[in-house]
């Protein structure tokens, strides 16, 4: 899947080592910081890093974003509803702060969001977020989503409460945006 320099493809072992320098092989994980930071995720060595690789690899539901072939984040998709494999929910990552705000994460989930219409039959895709990121806020606005529900007050970060976001769109709605 190619949008002029924006890149998604499935990662491969090639990819781990960039990928891992990336997302967590820096001082400073400012992505970190908006990616569900409630939750505390580790950041992770890369020895811990390359035992969780087969998360990655030739995986139909993870891909990496490559700008100009350089590894700059990942898409995700999991199924919300486990083995019943009827409510899909995707993600984004860019790692590389330099790319944020020059539209990237629109064109790319436009991209991803495609893909996983054409290799389902699924009537709904969606994202969850939390209030305080507006980026994927207004990305999902930009690319027509709904916002579909928003629980107040349940995400505790930074010593406040902020709300859980739910973003989503119909195949219908998704085929006839004009791209």
């Amino acid at each position: 899947m190619i949008d002029q320099e924006i890149s998604l493809r499935k990662l491969n072992s090639d990819d781990l080592l960039p990928l891992w320098q990336v997302a967590y092989g820096k001082e400073n994980l400012e992505w970190m910081k908006w990616n569900g930071p409630y939750f505390k995720d580790s950041v992770y060595t890369w020895d811990e890093f390359q035992a969780l690789s087969s998360d990655y690899l030739n995986n139909e539901l993870r891909y990496g974003i490559f700008e100009h072939a350089q590894l700059i984040g990942v898409v995700s998709a999991y199924y919300e509803d486990g083995d019943l494999q009827k409510w899909l929910e995707v993600g984004i990552v860019l790692y590389e702060e330099r790319v944020w705000g020059k539209d990237i994460g629109t064109r790319v989930m436009k991209l991803w969001l495609t893909h996983l219409f054409e290799m389902t039959d699924l009537p709904h895709i969606g994202f969850t977020t939390w209030s305080g990121n507006l980026g994927m806020i207004r990305l999902g606005q930009k690319i027509g989503m709904t916002e579909e529900g928003r629980i107040r007050k349940v995400r505790f970060w930074q010593n406040q409460y902020w709300d859980s976001v739910k973003f989503g769109i119909l195949r219908e709605e998704w085929q006839v945006l004009d791209w």
